[in-house]
């Protein structure tokens, strides 16, 4: 398995898209309008208490006010106010919490008013991003992420991220923990220092207290509101969260961005910083690298798979849908459950994908299809859930329901990822899916005839638009060519001026259409 992160740099936004063996999954872009990210943190107002919600509405600076509920304060909340209140007036100097002294938790059933007041200061941090008409969602329980590291000021507790295989490995990661902790902070042991030796542990730690300590410098002088502390560039962020030993290229076609990532990886993987490239060619970057194809065929209403199954995708106001059919590929199972378990684990492995790349949050509900057998039914829930392990988004995924739907959430901190797909119809008004998915259905429905012993021997035939035709067989190294070397069949391309941009058909050697 290889991984490699292709990043395009435009004048109004940053893109990045993650390979894994070539294959996208997953897609983010920065705007460069968009100021408040998931982990930054501001100096705010507290500016309307709200009793029925136990939240309140926060100045965060955002033309919506932010919304922080009660369960969000965090225990701890009423030491952080002291604290603020200290350093702002000039009162506390001594940012490190060794002797500041620790007002009392606020209990876990209490209400918002005996917390906070109206105009009070408060330090805040982004857990969810501006989405739709909402402002941002914040929290006052602030936490530092770093690469192995998660620092929590006001708390004491050590926890271990669950994912980390070993008793023995969590009890030897707790040690060194507690070794290296400063007082007056918690920490949270991220899954990637599994295996981490202390000088890289404490390295990271150093790093986030030195990040603790230049936010408490900058509260004196800060305005309100504004932010005080911001998270690291995209880049960096992406790297620190999904960057492993199995990362075999780094592309980016900025020089500076360049710059900035050789610097990050030489904070967290110095021996890894050649394998970032800037990338010089007239081809642009997601051009050169196939990522522009796999948006274009993966974000659209209907999703295609592998031997000729396809997702339809609907998004509506209060969840998200998703629809798993066979199409007419051939059945080569023994019957029909078989058929039906096997579409639906390709469709649990191409959902994973697809809530990643899309960023796909709040309810979701998968019809897969039904199966008759409870043991088929747990293969697959087993299976999704295995592949919804490498999902960094919080998650829960219920058991399939009496009539066969798995119902799931997941965590929502940023809009989801809305592209479109749609084209121009060169033949009449309205809009038309793009040529690449075009492309991809007529290669299952070959793939399909070509592997069915009916037709397996036959001569084949495609009739299609004349510019769908001529794209076929462009240049030496064609699709028609690629498909040759693929089926060991070769198959004529037809142009017919009659059919529409869209249709298409194969035929026998007897001039009979091929159904599938």
């Amino acid at each position: 398995m290889s991984k490699e992160l292709i990043i395009r740099s435009k004048s109004s936004s940053v893109d990045f898209a993650l390979l894994k063996d070539g294959k996208l999954i997953e897609y983010q872009k920065e705007v460069g309008t968009n100021k408040f990210h998931v982990g930054d943190i501001f100096l705010a107002k507290i500016k309307k208490i709200l009793p029925g919600l136990n939240a309140a509405f926060v100045n965060v600076g955002y033309e919506k006010d932010a919304f922080l509920h009660y369960h969000d304060l965090g225990p701890r909340v009423r030491s952080f106010l002291k604290f603020i209140k200290g350093v702002s007036t000039g009162k506390v100097k001594d940012f490190s919490l060794k002797k500041f002294a620790l007002e009392p938790e606020i209990h876990k059933d209490g209400a918002i008013a005996d917390a906070v007041q109206s105009n009070q200061s408060v330090l805040v941090q982004i857990i969810k991003e501006p989405i739709s008409t909402k402002g941002p969602r914040i929290s006052s329980e602030l936490s530092l992420a770093g690469r192995y590291l998660v620092l929590i000021p006001f708390s004491d507790r050590v926890s271990i991220s669950q994912k980390i295989p070993t008793r023995e490995e969590k009890t030897r990661l707790k040690k060194l923990v507690l070794s290296i902790k400063p007082k007056g902070f918690g920490v949270i042991v991220r899954t990637v220092a599994h295996e981490k030796k202390v000088a890289e542990l404490d390295r990271d730690m150093q790093q986030l207290h030195k990040r603790w300590l230049d936010l408490c410098k900058s509260i004196k002088k800060a305005d309100y509101p504004s932010r005080v502390l911001s998270e690291l560039n995209r880049a960096s962020s992406i790297l620190r969260d999904i960057f492993d030993d199995s990362f075999t290229g780094i592309h980016v076609d900025d020089k500076k961005m360049v710059g900035e990532v050789k610097d990050y990886l030489d904070q967290i993987a110095p021996e890894k910083k050649s394998i970032v490239k800037l990338f010089k060619s007239e081809t642009p970057i997601f051009e050169r690298f196939g990522v522009e194809r796999q948006i274009k065929s993966s974000f659209g209403h209907t999703v295609s798979m592998s031997r000729g199954a396809y997702l339809i995708i609907e998004h509506t106001e209060a969840l998200h849908v998703i629809d798993v059919n066979s199409g007419n590929r051939s059945n080569k199972a023994k019957n029909q459950e078989d058929t039906a378990l096997e579409v639906n684990l390709i469709a649990a492995t191409e959902i994973a994908r697809q809530l990643r790349l899309r960023d796909m949050g709040g309810i979701i509900v998968i019809d897969f299809i039904d199966m008759i057998r409870s043991e088929n039914r747990r293969k697959l829930f087993d299976h999704f859930r295995e592949e919804m392990n490498s999902d960094r988004a919080k998650h829960k995924i219920l058991p399939p329901s009496k009539i066969g739907l798995i119902q799931m959430t997941r965590q929502r901190v940023r809009p989801e990822m809305d592209i479109k797909t749609m084209e121009p119809n060169p033949n009449k008004d309205g809009e038309v899916e793009a040529p690449i998915v075009l492309l991809d259905r007529i290669e299952a429905d070959l793939e399909k005839i070509v592997n069915h012993p009916k037709h397996s021997s036959k001569k084949i035939r495609l009739h299609a638009h004349p510019f769908v035709a001529a794209y076929l067989m462009q240049g030496m190294k064609s699709v028609r060519f690629h498909w040759y070397l693929k089926h060991k069949k070769w198959i004529k391309v037809i142009p017919r001026d009659a059919y529409t941009y869209l249709h298409y058909r194969f035929f026998d050697n007897n001039g009979k259409v091929i159904h599938i």
